[in-house]
């Protein structure tokens, strides 16, 4: 069985859960801090958005530093993110945002269920980051969308039955999930950009300092007037692709995981004797003694005169 905690080849170690817990913490105050403003402060995401990515690239590393110090983390697991974050960014433009569709999801959520939900946090932040980066998205929505992508595969690396869900239960389980998640992301983004609305006379406006309960039944409205139709098509998507191709994929990272065999711990044995070279005698030394190849003896000796 599993332990609590280690689900997936990378361990999720004490100090990595702690830094996750402080990560996404923080983002959820970043998203969430505008419904708790008092009125006429003027806020808008845009002026808090840099101190957020400032936040969260220590944060970040701080996740990759903590799950190295719990080793779950070495220099095969890092170079497979940098491979999936590379696949991830390559993706996202062949949707371009068309009617919601980005393929860079679905792969975000195998990811996370093969490799754990340390690892999927962290990847699916670096994949949104290299994305933005390819495809000229570069705003005051990328840190946010950097927290939500790493939520989406934090998610997927926590469902159940890791250790022994396989098959069609397995690839239908993700599907839901990742048609879930799609839908989720797409709502949580919409809570970073509606605070910008903010002054404006519409029903669906935000507007500081009013009652939690009234601007959450505006902020309901606005998604469902404004993404809902984006959402889906990306949520369809996410399902679609996960039970035609999920199945393949899940199988190659699997089988990538057990050749890198994250989890195996390094062992250092001495080089077999060679053949030929005696029973062996121990020969001092100052640090201690070795064992060294028996010496040829000597003709001459008096044990060999007659």
């Amino acid at each position: 069985m599993t332990p609590p905690g280690s689900r997936g080849p990378i361990r999720l170690g004490p100090r990595a859960a702690t830094a996750l817990a402080l990560v996404s913490a923080v983002g959820a105050m970043a998203f969430g801090w505008p419904l708790l403003a008092a009125s006429g402060s003027g806020l808008a995401h845009s002026q808090d958005a840099p101190w957020l990515f400032a936040a969260l690239l220590p944060l970040l590393l701080a996740v990759v530093v903590a799950t190295i110090a719990d080793r779950g983390l070495d220099a095969k697991a890092v170079a497979m993110m940098g491979v999936l974050a590379a696949a991830g960014a390559a993706l996202r433009p062949l949707g371009a945002g068309t009617a919601g569709l980005e393929p860079m999801f679905f792969l975000m959520v195998l990811s996370g269920r093969v490799l754990g939900p340390g690892f999927g946090f962290v990847l699916g932040g670096v994949t949104m980051f290299a994305s933005a980066l390819l495809t000229g998205g570069v705003g005051p929505w990328m840190p946010f969308q950097m927290l939500a992508m790493g939520w989406v595969s934090l998610g997927a690396g926590l469902l159940p039955g890791s250790d022994r869900l396989r098959g069609r239960a397995e690839t239908a389980l993700l599907a839901a999930y990742g048609a879930a998640v799609s839908l989720a992301y797409g709502t949580i983004m919409n809570l970073q950009g509606w605070p910008y609305l903010s002054g404006l006379s519409t029903g669906v406006s935000f507007i500081p300092g009013d009652p939690l309960h009234e601007n959450l039944a505006r902020f309901v409205a606005y998604c469902l007037a404004t993404s809902l139709g984006w959402d889906v098509g990306r949520a369809v998507l996410t399902a679609v692709a996960t039970l035609t191709l999920g199945p393949t994929i899940l199988k190659a990272l699997r089988r990538a995981t057990r050749r890198a065999a994250f989890a195996a711990p390094a062992a250092f044995a001495d080089p077999p004797a060679r053949a030929g070279t005696g029973t062996g005698t121990v020969i001092g030394t100052e640090a201690g003694t070795r064992t060294g190849p028996a010496a040829p003896e000597d003709p001459q000796s008096p044990a060999h005169r007659p």
